[in-house]
């Protein structure tokens, strides 16, 4: 446990250093876009290549990522639910509501937690692939029938592979699968680059809570609520039943998957909806709320799970 609070105050210290760049303006308005660029395209490739080439795919790709997959249907499967019974809201919005209550941030928030609380960053590799792979397209498919009455079906099926983070992971794991040995001269090179990634992440996300205010329009509040429940509690709960009811996972393992459950919503589902204009409200709200709601749900799976 002593090592899990240690993580998470490494974490919040350098969240708490890009506040305080943001709120003395160093770097400018555009620094947290200019960082989360850089780690998006740059050094989360570069961490996730080179753990998946060290990793052993028989955890990494084991029932957690199944624990992980119910767990996000079901949340969402909810918000769908309770939408058509009190929501009514059309059904790209109701994609959004749904994309929010399920979808976790793998990348800017996931792969600290991976790294400095459950031990490794291969944890979340697993769930970033299943949702750029799976969910997102089908995600973009019905967002795409819905609010233009077409699909571009090339632009959803390339989609993943125009991922840097897909791509650097399916490298890993070619890497990892064929025995490849990598010269150092070649190897070092991604390790001292993906160094750089969970510092770039955290504080970029430090330097976006900068002047955040949730729940300022009056659109969506209901469904941004439920959404934020869902996620931050209703998830994280369905991860602990499935684990432990239906595979019988302990330990590490089960901290592991409820953990990750626990997650923020992504930024990718504000992306989305600003993409195609349907739900932006409740997007941005649920993925701020979550935000804030995700440390103290950590820290509370932390406290009752973690070995």
């Amino acid at each position: 446990m002593g090592g899990v609070v240690v993580g998470f105050a490494i974490i919040a210290f350098v969240i708490f250093v890009g506040y305080l760049a943001a709120r003395f303006g160093i770097g400018g308005p555009h620094a947290p876009f200019v960082l989360n660029r850089i780690a998006f395209f740059i050094t989360n490739p570069a961490l996730l290549f080179v753990t998946l080439a060290k990793a052993d795919l028989h955890v990494v790709f084991s029932t957690q990522l199944l624990v992980g997959a119910i767990a996000a249907l079901a949340a969402a499967g909810i918000f769908v639910l309770l939408s058509r019974l009190f929501f009514r809201r059309p059904v790209a919005e109701t994609t959004i509501g749904a994309l929010g209550s399920g979808y976790v941030n793998a990348n800017n928030i996931g792969l600290p937690v991976a790294v400095y609380v459950l031990g490794s960053a291969s944890y979340v590799a697993p769930v970033l692939l299943l949702q750029l792979i799976v969910f997102a397209p089908i995600a973009l498919t019905v967002l795409d029938v819905s609010s233009r009455g077409s699909v571009s079906v090339r632009s959803i099926l390339t989609q993943p592979i125009r991922n840097p983070m897909i791509i650097a992971s399916l490298l890993g794991i070619l890497v990892d699968v064929s025995g490849i040995q990598l010269p150092d001269a070649v190897f070092q090179p991604f390790v001292l680059l993906g160094g750089a990634a969970v510092p770039l992440v955290l504080m970029a996300f430090g330097m976006s809570l900068r002047g955040s205010r949730p729940l300022r329009a009056d659109e969506g509040r209901a469904e941004i609520l439920t959404a934020s429940l869902l996620k931050s509690a209703v998830m994280p709960v369905v991860a602990y039943l499935v684990a432990t009811l239906a595979f019988g996972l302990h330990g590490q393992a089960l901290f592991a998957a409820v953990a990750l459950s626990a997650l923020p919503t992504a930024q990718n589902v504000y992306n989305f909806a600003s993409r195609y204009e349907r739900g932006v409200p409740v997007a941005r709200d649920t993925v701020l709320l979550t935000t804030l709601l995700a440390i103290p749900a950590l820290l509370l799976i932390a406290a009752l799970l973690a070995p």
